[in-house]
């Protein structure tokens, strides 16, 4: 007899499998996978959520809504480190546990985060589609040793980014709201209000939560240097899309690469079709050795929960 229903839903997971997830079915639970390689909506987790005692959770938002039609729910786990796509309060108010998996995904993220600064400042995307299109266009790239990388969020994922930047003779400044001590001890890195970092950088690069209001907005991007490039591998919301646009039209902002959307797949907006934005989809740590580390962990979080009930 099954111990409970579990919901997987990460495209990573749901659609092939995962070998991590045979320790849940060894322990008795029953994996329930209804929407393979696809993100579920609201009205798909209100059909699905309510029964099982255990989520395996990606990115999808889990709102009030939803959660208060699942009494049985015991654990939410996310197969990455933020939680900001679940109402909080409705889950503590109900009693869910809520798990995250630190560092699981953070080599990942920084690799592709120094992957999206190369193809920016060399402009690899538009040289592949000129050669492509039977062009010969060549723009003219800049080396990064000796430049200044701003890193906003110096977290794990924002850490090893800091470290792969250094190893390549870049200038590090980075903010936080909790300045690192023994990172700051370990590496050559400067601390600075957000405003000097904005200002002093030529590339800077996101990986932080989101607030309220965007961090990067147009009194922001005014701040910055004018030839200044923007990764963004954290969240969506973090920037104002009609202020990016604005500024790649008017070279404020020579380029913006973005791996995150607040839709995914997402609704193609005029800043997303610029010629100087870079697209990926969602996949910084969508990595062999990423997602390895994230289900395990994930998994682990779920047995530890509803194996002490």
């Amino acid at each position: 007899m099954k111990k409970g229903r579990i919901l997987i839903t990460p495209r990573s997971l749901s659609k092939n499998g995962h070998p991590g997830l045979t320790d849940l079915i060894k322990a008795g639970y029953e994996l329930l996978t209804p929407f393979p390689g696809l993100m579920p909506s609201e009205e798909d987790l209100e059909e699905v959520l309510p029964g099982c005692i255990g989520y395996l959770a990606g990115v999808e938002k889990i709102n009030g809504k939803v959660l208060e039609k699942c009494p049985d729910l015991k654990v939410i786990s996310r197969n990455g480190v933020g939680i900001d796509n679940v109402d909080i309060k409705t889950a503590e108010k109900m009693g869910i546990a809520l798990r995250t998996t630190p560092g699981a995904n953070s080599r990942g993220v920084a690799e592709l985060t120094i992957g999206l600064l190369f193809s920016l400042v060399r402009s690899i995307p538009l040289v592949n589609q000129s050669i492509k299109t039977g062009k010969w266009d060549r723009f003219l790239g800049m080396e990064i040793q000796g430049k200044t990388l701003g890193v906003i969020g110096t977290g794990m994922i924002g850490q090893q980014v800091i470290f792969l930047a250094a190893g390549m003779g870049m200038k590090i400044l980075a903010y936080d709201l909790y300045q690192d001590k023994a990172l700051r001890s370990r590496m050559d890195i400067q601390y600075l209000p957000l405003k000097e970092v904005l200002a002093q950088s030529d590339i800077i690069t996101l990986h932080c939560p989101a607030g309220d209001t965007p961090l990067i907005d147009e009194k922001a991007i005014a701040r910055m240097t004018g030839e200044s490039y923007l990764i963004n591998t954290a969240r969506s919301a973090l920037v104002d899309e009609t202020a990016l646009f604005s500024a790649l039209d008017s070279g404020k902002l020579t380029g913006y690469a973005v791996d995150v959307f607040e839709k995914e797949p997402p609704v193609m907006t005029p800043l997303l079709l610029h010629k100087r934005v870079i697209t990926t989809a969602h996949i910084g740590g969508f990595t062999i050795e990423s997602v390895d580390r994230a289900t395990q962990a994930a998994v682990k979080n779920i047995l530890d929960i509803l194996e002490v009930i």
